[in-house]
């Protein structure tokens, strides 16, 4: 038999081998069962690859009936981000959780996607292979990027947008790749240090052991391909018209929160904009009590808006 001398694409994100791709899903198997626990996971076909989806919510048919949300986490990472949201948002209607291809999840990419039509093309072929005609959507991080680029490029089936301490509003800068490595390097350090330096990092991460384990799982798995996004421009942003709901830690490095706070409500008609004290980029995780609250209220209010039929 010929030796198979196929070599990975420099372009799709990649697990190392098998044995960290095992322990990694070990670690966020942990994660996971902080949260709700997901009625059902899938996988759906696109043409970038193969997305696997968990299905969350409870069984009343008056909940099942509402308009459900859809959560995109953070690059690097995988739906397991969102175990702090899960109980709260799943109690109100369905939630779907999406393995971004290209993130160490249980996606599998085959085609690049990194580019706003390319990736907003899959958003919208993984949706319409759940069967979703209308969505809340909401995103973190990249995952912020990833929503408000379908906001501007594919919203005919978003009900609204709802961007965590998101990418896509500025260029990311060199102090967020410094945060992003001294955190990594902080998971490391001594236990007695890390509430001190986890405080210092607004890093929530170094006192989950859970959260610890992932990450480093996560880091010696898996190899991310892709450019950091580019900003939407005031143009692109001033083309949405989805209800877009912001929400920023008030010690954010990925933006400069009250400059958005400004800018974003002046470009999007209707959106609305707030900073969550105490908090960095996680705003989700740190005070997810109020987060929650606030998202749900938010989707609540736009679906009484919404047209008959919507």
């Amino acid at each position: 038999m010929p030796e198979n001398t196929t070599r990975p694409r420099r372009d799709i994100g990649r697990y190392v081998n098998d044995e960290l791709r095992d322990r990694y899903f070990a670690a966020c198997d942990a994660v996971y069962a902080m949260g709700a626990p997901a009625r059902y996971e899938a996988d759906v076909e696109t043409s970038f690859g193969t997305t696997h989806v968990y299905r969350y919510g409870p069984t009343d048919p008056a909940v099942e009936s509402r308009t459900p949300v859809v959560l995109i986490h953070g690059s690097g990472g995988c739906s397991a981000q969102w175990y702090p949201n899960t109980r709260a948002l799943g109690a109100d209607r369905p939630v779907y959780a999406l393995d971004t291809p290209g993130d160490p999840g249980r996606s599998v990419q085959r085609e690049e996607m990194w580019q706003p039509e390319r990736a907003a093309r899959w958003m919208d072929e993984a949706l319409d292979a759940l069967g979703l005609d209308r969505v809340h959507l909401v995103g973190s991080s990249y995952g912020g990027w990833l929503v408000i680029n379908q906001a501007h490029l594919r919203p005919g089936r978003l009900a609204s947008v709802t961007a965590l301490d998101p990418g896509g509003l500025e260029k990311v800068g060199l102090r967020f790749f410094v945060w992003i490595f001294a955190s990594l390097f902080a998971t490391f350090a001594p236990k007695a240090l890390r509430p001190r330096l986890a405080s210092w990092l607004e890093q929530p991460v170094l006192v989950v052991p859970e959260l610890r384990a992932m990450i480093q799982a996560s880091v010696r798995a898996f190899r991310i391909r892709r450019p950091a996004p580019l900003p939407l421009s005031d143009e692109e942003l001033g083309s949405i018209r989805t209800p877009f709901y912001l929400v920023m830690g008030k010690r954010s490095l990925l933006v400069h929160p009250k400059r958005q706070l400004e800018r974003v409500p002046r470009l999007i008609a209707g959106a609305r904009a707030e900073i969550v004290a105490a908090t960095g980029h996680g705003p989700q995780i740190d005070h997810p009590d109020l987060v929650n609250e606030r998202m749900l209220s938010f989707m609540e209010d736009v679906d009484l808006l919404a047209p008959s039929g919507a």
